[in-house]
């Protein structure tokens, strides 16, 4: 069998109004490459007409591959299936509800041949997003560039190309709660972009509920950054100086004989030992960020290429 040279990895969700029309947009777009190529859509444990929509491609197009979870894992567990059975030498990841156009692949496909490994889809223009979404987009990932030092690209995605190696590594990484964007970054390699202008959705409705935007803010967060560990430092550092400003600002109006009542006096002894609690439990914290590394069994290192490492000695 030959080689596939691309493989375009969709999640699913509940899109039975969206998969013919995705499917029919994004053939011609591929059958330009000239190169073999696969189509892997993941139903996420979609209780619609999904599942059969897919089957019935699939028995049309044997270039369609359809992946079916027991029941709903997520996007993000999507993808990753996806990775796993892609066999292309690039890997492209785009949602099937057509927002992400997909004629911005061919640009991805060129960006790659001139030897970037990964490249991100860019929104010059968002369509179909509110104002609330957009607002609270931007400022979690600059919260999450400060507290990771991981600068993920503004205006983008999960649409990305990314080359066999990448996905690889990618692949290999065993956190269960995963956040691909960040995970993007972290393995570094040479990154590009592609800009366009996203659309409205073609049909149906997102299915990312604040719910679930929460929980990968989140898992963005806690698979990235030890930061939270680090907030009872801060908080008892806080709460120490407040105590003994106090503390000093009683003993000066005692000097000028303005004595405070006994209770009030109880405000910063109360304050202080609050603060040495949280200081004592960022202490315990420091070993939880230890072990909280280990378990992430992350790589030390990722090898983006080898030069002369297979010439025989002569």
């Amino acid at each position: 069998m030959e080689k596939v040279k691309y493989s375009i990895v969709v999640p699913c969700f509940n899109e039975e109004a969206t998969i013919n029309a995705f499917y029919d947009a994004v053939i011609p777009v591929m059958e330009q490459t000239k190169d073999r190529f696969e189509i892997i859509f993941i139903n996420d444990g979609s209780r619609d007409k999904t599942e059969d929509i897919l089957k019935e491609l699939a028995s049309k197009d044997e270039r369609v591959r359809v992946i079916n979870f027991a029941r709903n894992f997520g996007q993000q567990a999507g993808i990753l299936a996806g990775f796993k059975e892609a066999s292309g030498d690039a890997v492209i990841d785009i949602d099937v509800d057509l927002q992400d156009p997909v004629e911005a692949i061919l640009p991805m496909i060129e960006k790659w041949k001139e030897g970037f490994d990964v490249v991100h889809g860019k929104r010059l223009v968002r369509k179909g997003e509110s104002f609330f979404k957009k607002k609270t987009s931007n400022v979690y990932t600059k919260f999450f560039e400060k507290i990771t030092g991981l600068k993920i690209p503004k205006n983008c995605g999960d649409f990305k190309l990314f080359d066999r190696k990448v996905v690889d590594v990618l692949v290999s990484m065993p956190e269960r709660d995963r956040f691909l964007r960040g995970m993007t970054e972290w393995v570094g390699f040479k990154q590009t972009f592609v800009e366009f202008e996203r659309k409205p959705r073609v049909a149906g409705e997102t299915k990312y509920t604040v719910k679930k935007l929460f929980k990968l803010a989140t898992n963005g967060i806690v698979a990235n950054s030890s930061y939270p560990l680090s907030i009872p430092l801060k908080a008892g550092i806080t709460l120490s100086v407040i105590s003994m400003l106090t503390f000093i600002t009683f003993i000066v109006l005692a000097v000028c004989k303005i004595v405070m009542p006994l209770v009030a006096w109880l405000f910063p002894t109360v304050v202080l030992l609050f603060g040495m609690s949280f200081i004592i439990n960022w202490i315990s914290n420091i070993y939880i960020s230890r072990i909280y590394s280990e378990v992430q069994n992350r790589p030390l290192y990722v090898v983006r290429d080898k030069i002369n490492f297979n010439k025989k000695e002569k």
